[in-house]
């Protein structure tokens, strides 16, 4: 019998951990492009990790911090009674790690490819940094922006190595689309497991279709108003 919980899960874990991905990638790539300090490349190596290393050695490093033995497993365990491992906060963090390098190198370079002059006029006409950033920087950089939304959407939607390594494999807890293609394949069931792979396919299908088209109507308007 096909079960429609993973799909569920997977979209409201990776819309959770677009959320988190949008606010921290974007914040990190205003504040690193506009700051010069020792040991910048090294943290921008750090931030760029989740995207090299296979999925499974990020999950293990999630582990060893949110396990039950690990530093912020322990403190949550022992000041909140709180568990993260083996829920979908697990599976939610896992997502928004994996993906968040996607985000904040997409966001990045389209705020590099800003003009500063434009900035400081707005800085000149007495516009706050907060403004700065909402009225000019955002607005040119949306591209950008939409990019890793899509990007970090689709990442997040399909992790799974680091995923079952924190959030395991609990059928109707923590399961979700990749989870369930793969123990569907693995127990020879080709046909739950091939209905996984075309929800999960329709559905990054269907978000980059929705997007293009939306980017094609958008871009003669931001042309006019010289957006673009």
């Amino acid at each position: 019998m096909f079960e429609w919980q993973p799909v569920w899960l997977s979209i409201k874990v990776a819309l959770a951990s677009l959320g988190f991905v949008v606010l921290l990638g974007v914040s990190a790539a205003y504040v690193m492009r506009r700051s010069e300090f020792a040991g910048k490349a090294a943290v921008e190596a750090v931030f760029s990790l989740p995207l090299v290393l296979p999925p499974v050695v990020t999950g293990f490093l999630l582990l060893l911090l949110i396990g039950k033995q690990g530093p912020l497993g322990r403190f949550l365990a022992d000041s909140f009674d709180l568990q993260l491992i083996f829920t979908p906060y697990a599976a939610v963090i896992a997502g928004t790690v994996v993906a968040f390098p996607l985000m904040y190198q997409s966001t990045k370079a389209a705020f590099q490819s800003i003009d500063a002059k434009l900035e400081d006029a707005a800085r000149t006409l007495g516009a706050s940094e907060w403004r700065v950033f909402w009225t000019v920087s955002l607005p040119l950089a949306w591209h950008g922006l939409l990019s890793g939304i899509v990007l970090s959407f689709s990442r997040a939607l399909g992790e799974f190595g680091a995923t079952i390594m924190v959030a395991g494999n609990i059928p109707g807890k923590t399961q979700t689309i990749p989870l369930a293609i793969y123990f569907a394949a693995e127990s020879n069931d080709m046909t739950q497991a091939g209905l996984y792979v075309l929800i999960i396919s329709l559905l990054t299908f269907s978000l980059i279709f929705g997007v293009n088209l939306w980017v094609r109507k958008k871009q003669p308007q931001a042309t006019e108003r010289g957006v673009l």
